[in-house]
């Protein structure tokens, strides 16, 4: 059971993701798995060719500080950082996260990984971001809203959430690694098998008087400022597609 998240996005330097994916997804999966961390999904940002985002998973914030110290420190990273952290401008666009309710986190279990090499698929990952005003009371009545009201909506709109996260309030415990700090944010996640098939989930739900109407109204007046929608599509190894 995965307990805590962090979705990293890294800005790299112009024309050089592809240089990562591969070396991150030749080098950095296995080698990170064998620590006991979840790699759940590496991605290209199709808003941005500059950049790379991921999310992987510990089982909770001690086995977080020690996989990471582990991996860190460990024979891989050694041999593979300065090949990897050339190609990057900025890695610490991290959010701390963990399930929005014991039911809400990623089930990959059935997935199974594809082998170093293999083609990306034509899918659409989408994460949505939800800024909420400061304080984990805000964050409690939101996440009920959400998995109650709007989880099943979307569901019915071909865009069941893969996983709903929120804010890991606790102190980021392996200070090497920056995270962002003073965040309030309930993200969702949806798999989709190509980007019509997502513009038909965007028509449906537009169509939805219960969205329109009463739903959104409802989200719009939990937010601080307005969300945020990544467009991402899977690495060829990647278990989120």
């Amino acid at each position: 059971m995965t307990e805590v998240l962090e979705l990293r996005q890294y800005t790299l330097h112009p024309g050089r993701r592809e240089e990562l994916i591969e070396l991150f997804d030749r080098e950095f999966v296995e080698s990170q798995e064998e620590l006991g961390i979840s790699l759940y999904g590496q991605f290209r940002d199709l808003d941005d060719e500059e950049r790379f985002v991921w999310l992987r998973g510990f089982a909770d914030l001690p086995a977080r500080a020690e996989a990471l110290a582990a991996f860190y420190g460990g024979p891989v990273w050694a041999a593979h950082r300065d090949a990897a952290n050339a190609t990057m401008a900025d890695s610490d666009d991290v959010l701390l996260l963990r399930p929005a309710a014991p039911d809400s986190g990623f089930d990959l279990a059935a997935g199974t990984r594809p082998p170093a090499g293999a083609e990306p698929p034509g899918s659409l990952v989408t994460v949505t971001l939800y800024h909420l005003p400061p304080g984990n009371g805000s964050a409690d009545g939101f996440a009920e809203f959400f998995l109650d009201d709007v989880r099943p909506l979307l569901a019915e709109t071909g865009a069941e959430p893969l996983a709903c996260l929120r804010t890991e309030p606790a102190e980021n415990n392996f200070p090497a690694l920056p995270v962002r700090t003073g965040e309030n944010v309930f993200a969702w996640v949806a798999a989709f098998a190509d980007q019509d098939a997502h513009l038909e989930h965007v028509r449906l739900l537009g169509r939805s008087t219960r969205w329109t109407h009463d739903l959104l109204p409802l989200l719009t007046k939990h937010l601080a400022r307005p969300p945020e929608q990544l467009h991402l599509n899977p690495t060829g190894r990647s278990l989120v597609r």
